[in-house]
């Protein structure tokens, strides 16, 4: 069986590919200062009609036990949130994460920060910070100027040690609402 010059070609590309070091994950990653730089800061006064918006509670787990509880594994965290409308933008207005006790950690935003339609952005707490403890959690809160769809905030946890790795995702949770939206009501014509 002759194999074509052009598989043999296709092979040593995919094997070149598949031993050369990805570039992405040798380059740091940026601080939120860095990762804010992308978005376009707002003024919230009072001026600024507020239709809706939302609190929300993320769960974070810095570090969690295993072995019966005779150990901890640190966990890297990453706080994702996304504009899931397809053409209205929303503001980010706070992003706070605190530690077990409730007691403030870290303030990420020190101004308002706008979402695009469909843009995210993120927040990453990294795995050799235990500060938060095994209850530790963000608090997110954002309005907007018009009716929206709601975004998707979330957590995404991983740790890595020798052969043993877990993951998993921690969804948010609305904590208090604010809808000052109000849909005129058409009556009926006799």
């Amino acid at each position: 069986m002759k194999i074509s010059p052009h598989i043999y070609l296709a092979i040593l590309v995919i094997l070149l590919a598949a031993c050369e070091p990805s570039k992405t994950s040798l380059q740091p990653q940026p601080d939120a200062t860095q990762a804010l730089q992308h978005h376009q800061l707002v003024t919230v006064d009072k001026n600024f009609k507020i239709v809706m918006g939302q609190t929300i509670y993320v769960p974070i787990y810095s570090e969690i036990y295993h072995h019966n509880r005779q150990e901890v594994f640190n966990l890297a965290a990453t706080l994702s949130i996304r504009n899931t409308d397809l053409t209205n933008h929303l503001i980010i207005t706070s992003v706070r994460y605190y530690d077990s006790n409730g007691k403030l950690i870290k303030q990420y935003l020190e101004d308002p920060i706008q979402l695009n339609a469909l843009a995210s952005t993120d927040f990453f707490i990294n795995r050799n910070d235990t500060s938060g403890g095994l209850g530790a959690n963000f608090i997110v809160e954002w309005v907007a100027q018009t009716e929206i769809s709601e975004p998707i905030v979330e957590a995404v946890m991983i740790g890595t040690d020798f052969q043993q790795g877990i993951s998993f995702i921690s969804p948010g949770r609305v904590i208090k609402s604010q809808n000052n939206y109000k849909r005129s009501l058409s009556k009926p014509q006799p």
